[in-house]
């Protein structure tokens, strides 16, 4: 399975986002869009109402790191995401009748590519039910909320644990990923790297994205 790179917008410079983005589009599969509400994680980012002016020619991958995402999917759907990723987490209260299955039947049949993502201290375990109604599966390697994090090494073995269920689909990592890391992680099993001060940060953006395609 080919490697994919996601730059993680979340650390670029949001006051010239277009041309960041345009910095690193052509060297890169997807873009990586990390919404966040101050709530499930500790920090705020932005909504669909900014995001729906990023320009691209990449699929979006869109990561709801929110309390009540099932309120903004129409919103993130009608601002160009391809992929919608949202947190095991957040239905354990009963808050959404029909729960994680349900939510993620509800972004496919919107024509959206779903997608479930798992903090670090939750066993994948808690996904296996679910694996068959999603494309997308993002193994968060840092706590979620700020960029810039060490990697955690033991969130490795979910990505063999996944392959070992039989998920042949997309399994991506966030969190800490650089050359090193991102090739521990895709020896694991995983195939997209989400990225984000690693490929900003770089003096050379197109070098550090092109290391991490050579991680396999």
């Amino acid at each position: 399975m080919k490697t994919e790179v996601s730059p993680s917008i979340l650390s670029a410079d949001f006051g010239k986002l277009n041309e960041e983005v345009a910095s690193v589009e052509p060297f890169c599969d997807r873009l990586h869009i990390d919404v966040m509400d101050g709530h499930f994680v500790p920090n705020i980012s932005f909504g669909a109402p900014v995001y729906k002016w990023v320009k691209t020619r990449l699929p979006l991958d869109v990561h709801l790191m929110i309390e009540h995402p099932w309120q903004f999917f129409e919103d993130f759907i009608k601002a160009g995401a391809n992929t919608l990723t949202i947190h095991e987490e957040v239905f354990r209260d009963g808050g959404y009748e029909g729960g994680l299955s349900k939510a993620l039947r509800v972004i496919a049949d919107r024509g959206v590519l779903p997608g479930v993502s798992v903090k670090p201290g939750t066993p994948v375990e808690k996904i296996k039910d679910v694996l068959d109604l999603v494309d997308y599966i993002l193994i968060m390697t840092v706590e979620p909320g700020f960029g810039g994090q060490d990697f955690m090494p033991e969130m490795v073995e979910k990505i063999r644990k996944l392959r070992d269920f039989g998920f042949e689909k997309n399994i991506s990592v966030d969190g800490g990923i650089n050359s090193e890391t991102g090739k521990i992680c895709v020896d694991a099993g995983a195939n997209v790297l989400v990225a984000g001060s690693y490929i900003f940060k770089a003096e050379d953006r197109k070098e550090a994205i092109e290391s991490l395609k050579l991680t396999r």
